[in-house]
């Protein structure tokens, strides 16, 4: 039973972000006083769109990008679907082919698997252990009819981040365009798309406190993109529709206040991070981490606890004030394991005993205190319902 008196720990960062103080006061004050139509020609409409091409600037400035390559969307899952579409249907007649990764968000996936029935063919190539691509294979995987290369950034549930700027230098070199879905990575870890060599790139406000609604296609010049949506000359006849303004406005001033936070050092919540996953391998019989160690995000921690199903704990854990999750908040609806656990190699029964910690600046270091000691009596009680006092396991590099 949650006890009223004890503060809530959000530890779901991955899944959303509380908006900042700031963004909601910028938001509310287009609410009720900035409205207005950036298509219209009068005082209130060219207003409009000054914030709106100010809210532009800022989102480019968190990504080294200019301000004309960046293109609005209602959602990370939106701007992966541009990306994708809008390469393929685009590209030459010999270069149909999308290659993607094992553990890629559903939105590019699914995407791909809808680009495979209109004739596209999508080649998936595999991650090891630890959930890094393997190049061996995506070498392999590059030929004269790839048309774009579809990598994430950092993934959603276990935070591994992949060698993005290797992959784009290899989609390059055999003439295929690079696109990585940054919604993860975005206000987490520095991004320069120049860096990282990508030619689109996706990421979404909420994930780093700004609002939900409001989203990025980055799209480097140059680089052919046939719209999703029509019927209006907005975002450069890229995506038609009236912009959503407020939720711009927001998104804006959440990617400056991002991009200051970054530049002053690491985010607190890296050492949080730290924090709770040696507490974990340390203190939690049969605990064990899905992931590199060392390559990842570190406000994400994504655990096994053998002998115990994770949604089980999610639930124990969430009647005590602790918020977390199983995996993607896009797959929580799905039955069974977790996709990309598998994809690393996990067995059905470990994937399915996972649980996904997302740190965030809102965090503490009680938070940290709160979930050690609030995990071993859930755990014990959990096998002793199961039979299983829990298995030694072998932990990730």
């Amino acid at each position: 039973m949650r006890d009223p008196a004890l503060r809530e720990v959000y530890a779901d960062h991955a899944a959303t972000t509380p908006p900042a103080p700031e963004v909601v006061e910028a938001m509310r004050e287009v609410l009720a006083e900035g409205f207005g139509n950036a298509s219209s020609v009068h005082a209130r409409g060219e207003a409009a769109r000054e914030r709106i091409e100010a809210a532009r600037d800022r989102v480019a400035g968190l990504i080294g990008a200019t301000p004309e390559e960046i293109v609005f969307t209602a959602s990370g899952s939106e701007a992966n679907n541009l990306a994708l579409k809008g390469v393929l249907l685009g590209a030459a007649p010999e270069r149909r082919r999308l290659v993607v990764s094992g553990v890629e968000h559903p939105s590019v996936l699914e995407t791909g698997r809808h680009l495979e029935t209109r004739g596209f063919p999508v080649t998936i190539v595999p991650v090891g252990p630890e959930g890094i691509v393997n190049m061996e294979a995506l070498r392999a995987a590059l030929g004269p009819d790839v048309a774009l290369v579809s990598v994430m950034t950092a993934n959603n549930e276990t935070g591994v981040i992949q060698p993005v700027a290797e992959i784009a230098a290899l989609a390059r070199a055999a003439g295929a365009r690079f696109h990585t879905d940054a919604v993860q990575a975005a206000g987490k870890i520095p991004l320069s798309v120049d860096t990282m060599g990508a030619d689109l790139l996706s990421l979404a406000g909420h994930k780093f406190r700004g609002p939900l609604g409001a989203a990025v296609l980055y799209v480097r010049r140059r680089t052919r993109l046939v719209p999703m949506v029509h019927g209006g000359h907005q975002e450069r006849s890229r995506r038609a529709g009236t912009e959503n303004l407020p939720a711009i406005v927001g998104l804006g001033v959440a990617a400056e206040r991002a991009a200051r936070r970054l530049a002053s050092g690491t985010p607190p919540e890296v050492a949080l991070g730290a924090r709770l996953l040696a507490g974990l391998l340390e203190g939690v019989p049969g605990a064990a981490l899905n992931g590199d160690r060392q390559r990842r995000l570190g406000g994400i921690v994504n655990v096994r606890f053998a002998g115990v199903d994770g949604e089980a704990v999610l639930h124990e854990l969430d009647r005590d004030g602790i918020t977390v999750s199983t995996g993607s908040a896009c797959s929580a609806a799905s039955p069974g394991p977790s996709r990309v656990l598998l994809s690393m190699g996990l067995s059905a029964e470990d994937a399915q005993t996972s649980v996904r910690f997302s740190l965030g600046e809102t965090n503490l270091d009680r938070d940290i205190e709160r979930i050690l000691q609030a995990l071993p009596p859930i755990l014990a009680r959990l096998r002793v319902l199961t039979g299983e006092p829990g298995r030694t396991v072998q932990r990730s590099a």
